[in-house]
């Protein structure tokens, strides 16, 4: 029996299984090694553990920690529960919007330390809050909800003298009757809308309720711009004739040659070039008809006019 072969075979095992061991060892380096890297990237942030009204307190078990990856970290988030909520209830935060289940809390939708929160805490810089008397028609049927932008229409006047104009564009609802929350997508019929207008438009909004009635025209989400309303007037929507063009009737003439009649139409308002180059036609045709009836009617003296003579022959035979 030959040893080499045998000595060969396990030589080979050997270097066979060695491979395996190191190939193992380095695919496990590989997978562990980004693990304790991501690990080490983790930050801890307060998140909403249960839904959270408008208006509501924040307390501790509202909120719950989440691993957050720190390279996609927002801004404005709390790492210490100390920060967002304290020890004194008569300082705990509100929320100034609704949070829902794992909801990052940031500090734009927190109040400050025992802050109230009202509709103020919604108005942007230099602007005011002001209310409009509305119905289900001049309200859009109920479809105007807080956060939308309208424009604001008056109807003023009586009979004739009615007419509309655009007073205001691109206005936002922040609140409809006493819901100022932007979560709602049902129709409600209110009976006031709160607007967030600058103080000159205020003004204006003021006396345009004194003056007539306001009506709502929600607009679209796309980006349009703004332009000057012209006023429309009840007079100009009532047309005294309707949209098809009236036609003028012309004056005819009627033609007798012979025992055949045709009648002329003559034009009115014709351009001269029109009337040198068509006019002589009509005349022709009346020449012939005076012709022909002064054949049949005697002729008639007309002072001042001398009439022109033609001879005529007349020749009569025997059978006459």
């Amino acid at each position: 029996m030959r040893i080499r072969p045998i000595i060969t075979t396990f030589f080979g095992i050997a270097i066979a299984s060695g491979s395996v061991f190191l190939a193992k060892d380095h695919i496990q380096f590989k997978t562990t090694a980004p693990g304790s890297s991501s690990e080490a990237d983790l930050v801890e942030i307060f998140v909403a553990r249960s839904e959270i009204a408008f208006g509501q307190t924040i307390e501790k078990h509202h909120v719950t920690k989440h691993a957050w990856p720190r390279e996609a970290l927002p801004a404005g988030v709390f790492t210490e529960i100390g920060v967002l909520v304290p020890d004194s209830r008569g300082q705990l935060r509100r929320a100034k919007g609704r949070f829902y289940p794992g909801e990052v809390m940031l500090l734009s939708k927190v109040s400050n330390f025992g802050e109230k929160v009202t509709l103020v805490q919604k108005l942007g810089e230099n602007t005011r809050a002001m209310a409009i008397e509305v119905d289900a028609v001049t309200a859009v049927g109920g479809f105007v909800t807080p956060g939308d932008w309208v424009d604001i229409v008056l109807t003023q006047g009586a009979n004739l003298d009615l007419r509309a104009v655009t007073i205001l564009q691109n206005i936002r609802v922040i609140g409809v009757d006493q819901q100022s929350e932007e979560l709602s997508d049902q129709p409600e019929i209110a009976r006031t809308i709160t607007v967030e207008v600058t103080p000159q438009q205020g003004q204006r909004l003021a006396l345009a309720q004194k003056a007539g009635t306001l009506s709502l025209t929600l607009r679209t989400l796309d980006g349009v711009e703004d332009e000057p309303m012209e006023m429309v007037r009840l007079r100009d929507l009532l047309q005294e004739e309707g949209p098809v063009e009236k036609v003028e009737a012309q004056p005819t003439v009627r033609v007798n040659r012979g025992t055949e009649t045709e009648v002329v139409t003559i034009q009115r308002n014709r351009p001269e070039s029109e009337e040198a180059t068509k006019g002589a036609e009509p005349v022709t045709e009346l020449e012939s008809r005076n012709q022909t009836d002064a054949q049949l009617s005697p002729a008639v003296e007309t002072p001042g006019v001398k009439p022109r003579v033609r001879p005529i022959e007349i020749s009569q035979n025997s059978a006459q």
